[in-house]
């Protein structure tokens, strides 16, 4: 969320997480999130929201849900795959999306990458059009205040910084073990009581 005029807080501390991966530990006991690579979208004192970046939603494809929102996908369009972005609100939609992307309703998450939730981004995208790159996502993964504090804290998750190239890499197969490799670290060597790398 965006920091409000003349506030004295640095980013630090109203956006822990923002920008940056959760990895889910190989113990994860939850199966939604069992191997989950996560987009933090924002993280602050009011609680955590992301994307997960390496699932796709069932065999929902593109066009089928354009044609349940009534729009047409050209033939200049290029097909996007749908994600499973998490089990909050399965059936609303984001675009994580570069920065070269802005309009009403995009919130910027860092200098590189955007969100937006609006009709809008999936017509320009069924005409050929909007980002550079984009990972259309249905639902979001959600935390309560101090929720995914807490699930650090038991070495639930691993934390990493994340980049364009690896984020809308459409190599969705091994993304978890290639996020935990950016870390220096091999799936082999973690167990519930590791430390965060």
């Amino acid at each position: 969320m965006p920091e409000k005029p003349g506030s004295k807080a640095t980013k630090s501390e109203t956006n822990w997480l923002t920008g940056q991966l959760l990895i889910a530990m190989p113990t994860m006991a939850d199966p939604r999130f069992a191997h989950a690579v996560i987009y933090m979208c924002s993280h602050n004192e009011q609680g955590a929201m992301g994307l997960i970046v390496n699932r796709l939603y069932g065999s929902l494809n593109f066009r089928t849900l354009l044609e349940q929102l009534d729009l047409t996908l050209a033939d200049a369009a290029h097909d996007v795959r749908v994600h499973f972005g998490g089990p909050v609100e399965s059936n609303r939609g984001f675009v994580l999306h570069t920065a070269d992307y802005r309009r009403e309703g995009t919130m910027m998450i860092d200098d590189g990458i955007g969100m937006t939730a609006t009709v809008e981004i999936l017509q320009e995208l069924s005409r050929g059009q909007g980002p550079e790159q984009c990972l259309l996502a249905l639902g979001y993964a959600g935390w309560q205040p101090g929720q995914l504090n807490a699930e650090l804290q038991a070495n639930g998750w691993l934390t990493s910084s994340s980049d364009t190239g690896f984020l809308f890499d459409g190599q969705l197969e091994n993304k978890w073990e290639r996020a935990i490799a950016r870390l220096g670290i091999s799936p082999a060597m973690l167990s519930g009581d590791a430390g965060h790398a």
